[in-house]
């Protein structure tokens, strides 16, 4: 199972990104959704040299901070604008 790509887990790990976007929501940003989080975290994955293993993309998800994701999304709608 090392073997298998993060993308393949997605249905396995979304227990962990569900409740992520739960937290976010609790701390008043309802606006988040699954699929933010999920892009948010294989951008993460993706300056890693080899893949993680399945306990570790979980890891990157429940550890996800708030602040982290927003810089992210900050990010990504600057890179929207010069497309």
């Amino acid at each position: 199972m090392e073997n298998i790509h993060f993308t393949e887990w997605k249905d396995e790990v979304r227990p962990a990104v569900k409740s992520k976007k739960e937290e976010f929501h609790y701390m008043g940003y309802e606006s988040v959704t699954e699929e933010e989080i999920w892009n948010c975290v294989l951008a993460r994955l993706k300056k890693k040299k080899e893949e993680p293993r399945l306990h570790t993309l979980v890891d990157y998800i429940l550890s996800l901070s708030l602040n982290d994701f927003m810089t992210w999304l900050t990010i990504q709608s600057y890179k929207e604008d010069v497309k």
